[in-house]
Parts: C-alpha cells; sequence; structure tokens
C-alpha cells in the first residue's frame, strides 16, 4: 500500500471514487460541471486529496480544505470525502490515510462533520474533541 497526494493526474481514479462515495452515502451524483469544478480546484490547491493505492489502483481517498482555524489559532483543516473500496476496510488503511493526510498537510487541526452513525468511527480515528455542532448554511 501507498499512500499518496492525488493530483490531476489521478483525477479519473478520483472521480471514480468520488462518484462511488456519493452513492453509498446516498448523495446526488455530480454532474460533468461539477467534477470539472473539482478539478480546478484541486489544480489551485483549494482543496487537496490524499490517497491510498494498491498495486497503482487508487482504493481510498480524503480531502483536507485548509482554513485557519481560531480553535488553536493555526492553519486546520476540513476532513472531508473520506472513502475506501468496500473490499479494503476494516484493514487499518482508515487510521493510516487519516495519520497521512494530517501530517501531509502541515495543518495544525482537522476537523470533521459528520453524520451520527459515524460518531464512533471518527472517533476511533483520533477526531476526539468535540466542538459542537456544525451546520451549512446555503443561501
Amino acid at each position: 500500500m501507498e499512500y499518496i497526494r492525488i493530483t490531476n493526474g489521478n483525477m479519473d481514479e478520483l472521480k471514480a471514487l468520488h462518484i462511488s462515495y456519493k452513492q453509498e452515502i446516498g448523495e446526488e451524483m455530480p454532474t460533468d460541471e461539477d467534477l470539472d469544478s473539482l478539478s480546478e480546484a484541486v489544480e489551485n490547491g483549494r482543496i487537496i486529496f490524499y490517497g491510498c493505492a494498491d498495486e497503482g489502483r487508487l482504493i481510498a481517498c480524503c480531502s483536507v480544505t485548509p482554513t485557519y482555524s481560531t480553535f488553536n489559532y493555526q492553519t486546520g483543516g476540513v476532513f472531508e470525502d473520506f472513502y475506501i473500496v468496500p473490499e479494503y476496510r476494516h484493514k487499518g488503511i482508515a487510521r493510516r490515510l487519516v495519520r497521512f493526510a494530517y501530517r501531509e498537510s502541515g495543518v495544525g487541526s482537522l476537523t470533521v462533520g459528520c453524520a451520527d452513525c459515524d460518531i464512533k468511527m471518527y472517533q476511533s480515528l483520533g477526531f476526539t474533541v468535540p466542538l459542537g455542532n456544525l451546520l451549512a448554511f446555503e443561501g
């Protein structure tokens, strides 16, 4: 297994994982325009994707979007897009991928918003500091 920063060179594989992730969690599928916007954001460094490859095949991904956080008055990161191909789950990849993304992104903290059913999983991965509730505004 190799842990990598995903670039536009891996974009076709990332798009396939992203679509699988959206299907699994029951969200609307991204359009071609959405995926083009994602490629542009990756290219411009507005979002950073990390992954795990097995024999050159991308089998897991997550993203870190850099922010400034007054939680610790440093660069922070929002952790999202966490997906592991089902046959690779429960093999320790998740924990190693989170640590790799944290270390490689250079952020001082990572925050994650998740469904109630995922809280225990994220806690087991090291997200243990409660920061209240995360809500989104879409005007």
